[in-house]
């Protein structure tokens, strides 16, 4: 089900009678035609154990239902959109992030000790993106949100992508992630922007990057 962009901050989708999306509740602008929004208590398709995972880590973000016949707007405090399109793999981004998905997407929960063993505990802690993130999988559409607009660089093998992890929004493909430092200890004090620490992307697959180092 793709999204239509109506501008930078709104984004559309047609539902047809058996299909359905999730979306973040409260994101639902206007709608046409015959369309029920129903309360998701368990965050969409994901297991029992995804669920679970979710709400010991504070990370559960309220989602609702979307089903019927017509279109749907949606978007969420002013921020900007960016559809991503999947065909078949994964993309890893953070709760908080998701404003719409499309049904047919499993959704899990990965451990960021997971990617780059104990340096991936390390990055949820001094990010502040939790020790959790959310995974969507299989062919559709997701419509995440960004402050300040975002960019898509591509990761290929060999040519590693280094990302400020405040500036970090997501992630798809076949791709390891560790936070490195990079520079030396004088440059951490200070404003503490995050600088000193740098997200490294490796493999094959595309990172999502937002033009800000804000947190939604």
């Amino acid at each position: 089900m793709p999204f239509r962009e109506i501008n930078s901050k709104m984004v559309e989708a047609t539902l047809a009678p058996g299909q359905k999306l999730f979306s973040q509740r409260g994101a639902m602008l206007a709608y046409r035609g015959e369309v029920s929004f129903t309360p998701n208590i368990q965050g969409g398709q994901g297991d029992f154990a995804s669920m679970i995972g979710r709400r010991v880590a504070g990370e559960a973000t309220p989602l609702m239902t979307v089903e019927g016949s017509g279109t749907v707007m949606f978007g969420h405090g002013g921020h900007h959109i960016q559809v991503i399109n999947l065909s078949g793999d994964t993309l890893y981004v953070e709760a908080d992030r998701l404003l719409a998905f499309d049904g047919t997407l499993q959704q899990g929960t990965m451990f960021m000790g997971s990617q780059g063993g104990v340096m991936g505990m390390v990055r949820g802690q001094v990010t502040g993106q939790g020790l959790f993130t959310t995974t969507l999988k299989g062919h559709g559409a997701v419509a995440v949100m960004a402050h300040g607009g975002v960019i898509e660089l591509p990761i290929t093998p060999g040519r590693d992508v280094h990302v400020d992890p405040q500036a970090y929004v997501a992630h798809h493909g076949d791709v390891r992630n560790k936070l490195s430092t990079a520079v030396g200890w004088r440059d951490m004090v200070g404003r503490g922007s995050g600088e000193a620490f740098q997200l490294e992307l490796s493999g094959s697959g595309a990172v999502y990057v937002q033009a800000s180092e804000e947190k939604l």
